[in-house]
């Protein structure tokens, strides 16, 4: 018996996993099943429900699969059956496999379509009128990608109204809801008045002497060509690029406008300067507010100093601000922070006492979006950083130093030992003083299983409950003003 299977253009890759599922636990033959629907040879349509048969197959294969349903081939279900098939039975799929060389093209295929559509998509503006702008754009893409590519654009332009009609579907996304429809053909979108906005901007930006015209053609393929406003120049400025590069010779270098020197030296002399040799935590704070000992401080808001009293007998060290401390200018105020001051009131510490701070005292992060994703320092930055913890340290003399996570732990011992061996230890600081060592909040938080998230932070509190008591007793660790960070220039 020969079955047949008919998929949507909407949904393909959630539809082909159920029938997939559904054939394989029936134990039917790949050879057995047409996945193009049977055309006009009449044929059994796959069981309704599940057979005896399970199969498990790893997240690798399944983040295959869902790249490879929407390349244009028509056997492609075809052949993702086969590889299921296969591993059903045991027989492993290898870059070096036929089916698996080319299950691995075609998923890459699928990629670059989804990047070249991210990249070479125009909008031009709809005069509709309501509360949020409406735009509009044609694409062309090689491959059935305008479904995965979409979730780009919901998240870049949330705000607005928009679509993008293909040859084969239709992305409509409109007041918050993305829907999608059947494609036809190219519609008649309005002349909008940015596009000449971008093609200046386009012919300005266009270096004649960095012509590669091979590699050009590669980044954007001239089928795109047709539906980009700026490529509509690039004849043109092919034409007279050898004659821009030769009176880009000719003009040579320009000498500085008269006065410019004065002026520029006038401008340095007026910013603040930064405190080489500190001699007060004021003015501690005042020169890490000028801080440029590593790159962290381009990219974030602003240098995020330690706060609490002079004199705290405790002082907590974290592993650098987040998105809202760098916001905010003060050390744990987000997520994190509002967990440990809680942790901090069960222990018996109250805050007022402690001195709180982090190892970094910038916020590094990768922007996904309007978001901005935590990245953790690395030993160079932390290193760069201690002469602000020294400061730190050597003014406020802390009886006793907790730090939460790795990197203070790092930053407080130069020992990069697994967090599982040390929690709960003391160990001896650079600054010669005792350094407790305890999980960070934010780890507490990333701890997915109840169980586990419950007995870290009780550690937490069993470590901070710790320090507490060792600051009623241990003798104050003098440190002079030089010693640490003279040793982490």
């Amino acid at each position: 018996m020969s079955y047949a299977v008919s998929l949507p253009d909407q949904g393909t890759f959630a539809a082909w996993r159920d029938a997939a599922r559904r054939a394989i636990s029936h134990r039917i033959a790949p050879e057995r099943i047409d996945w193009t629907g049977g055309g006009l040879f009449a044929a059994t349509p796959l069981p309704t429900a599940s057979g005896p048969h399970e199969i498990r197959v790893s997240q690798h294969f399944l983040s295959l699969a869902r790249s490879v349903v929407w390349h244009k081939l028509p056997d492609r279900f075809a052949l993702l059956y086969q590889a299921l098939w296969r591993l059903d039975r045991g027989d492993p799929l290898s870059p070096a496999d036929p089916l698996g060389r080319r299950l691995q093209l075609m998923a890459k295929a699928v990629g670059r379509d989804i990047h070249k559509m991210h990249a070479f998509v125009r909008f031009r503006e709809l005069p509709l009128g309501g509360p949020r702008r409406s735009f509009a754009a044609w694409f062309e893409p090689e491959h059935n990608t305008l479904e995965p590519g979409s979730a780009f654009f919901v998240n870049r332009f949330a705000d607005m109204d928009w679509l993008i009609a293909t040859p084969r579907l239709t992305a409509r996304f409109q007041s918050g809801r993305l829907t999608f429809g059947p494609g036809g053909a190219k519609p008649d979108l309005p002349e909008d008045a940015s596009e000449a906005l971008w093609a200046t901007y386009f012919a300005n930006i266009f270096n004649p002497a960095r012509i590669k015209l091979d590699a050009m053609r590669s980044e954007m393929p001239k089928k795109y060509w047709k539906n980009l406003p700026e490529t509509r120049l690039i004849p043109a400025m092919l034409a007279d690029a050898e004659a821009r590069v030769q009176r880009m010779r000719d003009a040579g270098a320009s000498e500085p406008r008269p006065g410019a020197a004065p002026v520029s030296t006038r401008y340095r002399e007026a910013m603040p300067q930064s405190i080489e040799a500190p001699g007060t935590l004021d003015q501690a704070r005042q020169a890490a507010l000028m801080c440029r000992r590593c790159d962290l401080c381009e990219a974030a808001t602003q240098t995020v100093w330690g706060e609490g009293p002079a004199d705290a007998a405790v002082m907590i060290v974290g592993e650098q601000p987040g998105d809202h401390e760098d916001l905010a200018g003060r050390p744990f105020v987000g997520p994190a922070g509002r967990l440990l001051r809680d942790v901090m009131a069960e222990a018996g510490l109250d805050d007022a006492r402690a001195w709180l701070t982090n190892a970094v005292k910038h916020f590094k992060f990768t922007p996904r979006g309007k978001r901005r994703l935590h990245q953790n320092p690395n030993r160079g930055e932390i290193r760069h950083c201690r002469w602000w913890l020294g400061l730190e340290l050597a003014f406020v003399q802390p009886r006793v130093t907790l730090a939460l996570g790795a990197s203070a732990a790092f930053a407080l011992t130069d020992d990069d030992r697994p967090m599982h061996q040390r929690r709960g230890m003391v160990e001896t600081g650079l600054h010669g003083g005792p350094v407790l060592i305890s999980w960070h909040p934010a780890h507490i938080l990333r701890l997915r299983d109840a169980d586990r998230q419950r007995h870290a932070r009780l550690q937490l509190a069993e470590d901070l409950a710790k320090a507490a008591a060792m600051a009623e007793t241990a003798p104050m660790i003098h440190t002079p003003s030089g010693t640490f960070p003279a040793a982490c220039r």
